[in-house]
């Protein structure tokens, strides 16, 4: 199976995926209609770009009500406009928070992987975000715990 893998710390926050995926998915150089986006940590020293995972629990499809989710060949987990009825409850389902309200359009929107050939994954100039064969997972859960210790470290 083919997955986006995210390796923050090869990141240096220059934003060229949220402009590529801005493009890709509404036609427009605006980083506000991305659906992955870059963390800043640390004071802006570090960063984290973060999409949908396309979890195999994919409990954005199991909350629902009008089954406007379903998944694609390349394997993503895609909502479709002429169903959705923006109610939002995939957004509140998503644990990872990585499906987003469009208000624009009044519906949900989320990473469908560009149909197998993302553009994040061109855009990016320092391989951080790579389409590679492997399992879905968190690739972000040990990167935000360890900045997490560093930022109690420095209250504390």
């Amino acid at each position: 199976m083919r997955v986006l893998r995210i390796e923050p710390e090869k990141c240096t926050g220059c934003l060229r995926c949220e402009v590529a995926c801005s493009f890709e998915q509404a036609g427009e150089f605006n980083p506000s209609r991305s659906v992955i986006h870059v963390g800043a940590f640390e004071g802006h020293t570090s960063y984290a770009p973060y999409t949908c995972l396309q979890c195999p629990e994919a409990w954005c499809m199991t909350a629902c009500p009008v089954d406007a989710i379903d998944i694609s060949v390349a394997g993503a987990k895609v909502v479709s406009e002429s169903r959705c009825v923006g109610c939002k409850l995939c957004t509140i389902a998503c644990p990872f928070g990585t499906i987003f309200y469009d208000a624009v359009h009044g519906k949900a929107v989320k990473c469908d992987l560009c149909d197998g050939n993302p553009a994040c994954a061109r855009a990016c100039p320092t391989s951080a975000i790579t389409w590679v064969d492997d399992e879905p997972r968190d690739w972000l859960g040990t990167f935000a715990a360890q900045r997490s210790l560093i930022a109690l470290s420095a209250i504390g």
